[in-house]
C-alpha cells in the first residue's frame, strides 16, 4: 500500500549557500592543519637526529677532556713532578644570607649576581673582577651542572619564569646562538663557551632547598675556618647535592 507524505526527502532539501561555504572553509582549514602537522613532524624528526648527534659529540668531548687530565697527571708523576690542573673558568655562586643587616655594597653585588633570595644560586664566568665580588662559591663539575639544569632549570622568557619542559623553549630564546636543546645549554655553561653570557642570563637563578643536615654552626665564617662562605673549589659539588 502506497502512503503519500508531504515531507520533503533528503535530496529535495536545499542546503543554504552560507552553510556550503562554511563547510568548504572548514575542509580547507582541516587540510591545511594536517599538512602543517605533517611538516612539523618531519622537521621534529630531523631535529631529533641533529640533537642526538650533538649529544654524542659532547659526550665524546667530555671523555677526551677527562682522559687528557689523567694522561697529564700520569706524565707528571713519571717525571717526578706535580700536575696542576688549569684554573676553572666556571663558578657556581650561592646566597646563604637573608635580607637583614646587609650593607649597601654587598646588597648591590647580590643584585648584580641576580641572587635576590636566600639559597639561590647562579653560574658565572670567573674573572679577576668577579672573584672579588663572590661570597660562597665553588667549581661545579659536569654532573652538578647537568643535575641543576635538568631538575631546577627555568628559563627567562618575556620576563617570565618558564620551566624548561621542551627544547622549543630554549630554541626560541637561544636558537640564534646555535643553542637548540638542553645538552647544548649544558655544554655552553660547562665549557664557558662564546655565548655563555646569553645562556647564563637565559637561566633563571636556581632556587635551592636548605641543605640536608643544615649549614655549619658558624656559616658566615670562611669555609677553611669551619664556615660556609668563600671558595669551596670542588667541594661545592657536595653542597649542591645536599641542596638540589
Amino acid at each position: 500500500m502506497f502512503v503519500f507524505s508531504s515531507a520533503p526527502t533528503e535530496n529535495q532539501i536545499l542546503v543554504p549557500e552560507t552553510l556550503l561555504k562554511k563547510r568548504k572553509s572548514q575542509e580547507k582549514a582541516r587540510e591545511a592543519r594536517a599538512t602543517e602537522l605533517k611538516k612539523k613532524k618531519a622537521a621534529n624528526k630531523d631535529k631529533r637526529g641533529v640533537i642526538f648527534k650533538r649529544a654524542e659529540s659532547y659526550v665524546k668531548e667530555y671523555r677526551e677532556m677527562e682522559r687528557e687530565k689523567i694522561r697529564l697527571s700520569r706524565v707528571a708523576k713519571q717525571e717526578g713532578s706535580y700536575f696542576v690542573p688549569a684554573e676553572s673558568k666556571l663558578a657556581f655562586v650561592m646566597r646563604i644570607k637573608g635580607i637583614n643587616k646587609i650593607a649597601p655594597k654587598p646588597r648591590k653585588i647580590l643584585q648584580l649576581l641576580r641572587l635576590l633570595q636566600i639559597n639561590s644560586g647562579t653560574f658565572i664566568r670567573l674573572t679577576k673582577a668577579t672573584m672579588e665580588m663572590l661570597g660562597s662559591y665553588g667549581y661545579p663539575n659536569l654532573k652538578s651542572v647537568r643535575e641543576l639544569i635538568y631538575k631546577r632549570g627555568y628559563g627567562k622568557v618575556d620576563r617570565q619564569r618558564i620551566p624548561l619542559t621542551d627544547n622549543s623553549i630554549i630554541e626560541e630564546s637561544l636558537g640564534k646562538y646555535g643553542i637548540i636543546c638542553m645538552e647544548d645549554l649544558i655544554h655552553e655553561i660547562y665549557t664557558v663557551g662564546p655565548n655563555f653570557k646569553q645562556a647564563s642570563n637565559f637561566l633563571w637563578p636556581f632556587k635551592l632547598s636548605s641543605p640536608t643536615g643544615g649549614f655549619r654552626k658558624r656559616k658566615f665564617k670562611h669555609f677553611v675556618e669551619g664556615g660556609d662562605t668563600g671558595n669551596r673549589e670542588e667541594k661545592i659539588n657536595a653542597l649542591i647535592r645536599q641542596m638540589n
